[in-house]
């Protein structure tokens, strides 16, 4: 199993879980919470376009490009790259006008996409452009996910059930009945709660292949925050949280303190073992929506598929990040319009 335990992640979890709403039955009925959610259209574009770059990564891989003049480079709506063999450039072009981009890990949504604009300069800088129509359509799917994850959360433990609407393209009315405090709701159901695994990268890294990214503690009034460690983290995702199948509150066997137990499904799991195996005394980062929790250093290969977060939070804190964990990752940022 992995394990999480060192007490530093307590302090990033508080962070993330104290604000979190701890919603009690008995509040007056007509009383509630309502606000409007917008999907972050620029989150999307980002996204799209980090997803597009990894593609054409993979493609110039498979293509086996060895005239490829220095890194791709993203620039406003385009991925950007140099060939200098004639040749491997046909090729690449080739292959990118006949396959949809980005997949987005999934072939059958993206053949639904409008396909990239690829277009070739003069001095062999080929320029793959994402499609404004593209863009719009992953926004509509962002909104009507981000739907489902909210109903998940908001429809879990004393809650009552809530009143989800769609406004236009890219907006989301909630209203839970029974919640006086917004705030509260939007701490839990605006949070995106993005999980992944990533490796602590090794001396010697190129500054554009990793992210820093800083692990925290409360401060000692309880009131803020400060940075304790930053890491240099690799930007290739080993294992991601959408590969979890099951997240539960439950107690630590040795000193019976809250923890939160989580199991990945097949593919996570099969990735996890491959990941620790071949890189065993490497610290493996857990990244919740860009913070560290954790970095224990590997051990042993991790062939069970499981793991467990603990720290110095109560069962209700424990309980809410179940929660978010179980219920999935928004798949974009979301901002409040309106409350």
């Amino acid at each position: 199993m992995l394990r999480f335990s060192r007490r530093k992640v307590a302090s990033v979890i508080l962070l993330t879980v104290l604000t979190l709403p701890q919603i009690a039955l008995g509040l007056d009925p007509k009383a509630g919470a309502r606000v409007v959610f917008e999907v972050d259209s620029n989150d999307v574009l980002r996204g799209q376009l980090e997803q597009l770059k990894s593609d054409i990564g993979r493609i110039l891989r498979e293509q086996r490009v060895r005239s490829l003049a220095g890194p791709l480079t993203v620039s406003g709506r385009t991925v950007q790259f140099r060939i200098n063999d004639p040749s491997e450039r046909a090729r690449v072009r080739t292959k990118l006008s006949q396959q949809p981009l980005p997949t987005d890990g999934d072939k059958a949504k993206a053949e639904a996409l409008p396909t990239p604009d690829v277009r070739e300069d003069a001095d062999g800088q080929v320029v793959v452009a994402v499609t404004e129509a593209s863009t719009q359509e992953l926004i509509r799917r962002a909104a009507e996910r981000s739907i489902e994850v909210i109903y998940l959360r908001a429809g879990t433990g004393e809650m009552r059930k809530p009143n989800i609407e769609r406004q236009g393209v890219n907006r989301i009315l909630v209203q839970v009945p029974g919640v006086p405090d917004t705030k509260r709701l939007i701490d839990l159901l605006g949070m995106q709660a993005k999980l992944e695994f990533r490796l602590v990268a090794t001396p010697g890294y190129k500054p554009a292949d990793v992210d820093m990214l800083n692990e925290y503690e409360r401060t000692p009034d309880g009131k803020g925050e400060r940075i304790v460690t930053t890491y240099p983290v690799e930007k290739l995702v080993m294992v991601q949280g959408e590969d979890l199948v099951d997240a539960q509150q439950g107690f630590d066997s040795g000193n019976g303190e809250p923890v939160v137990n989580f199991r990945f499904n097949t593919r996570g799991g099969q990735r996890l073992s491959e990941v620790t195996s071949q890189n065993v005394g490497r610290p493996f980062v857990m990244v919740l929506d860009n913070k560290v929790i954790s970095a224990p250093r590997i051990l042993t290969a991790i062939t069970s598929g499981s793991g467990q977060i603990s720290g110095r939070f109560t069962v209700q804190q424990a309980n809410d990040l179940a929660i978010l964990l179980r219920a999935g990752a928004l798949p974009a940022k979301l901002t409040v319009v309106e409350e």
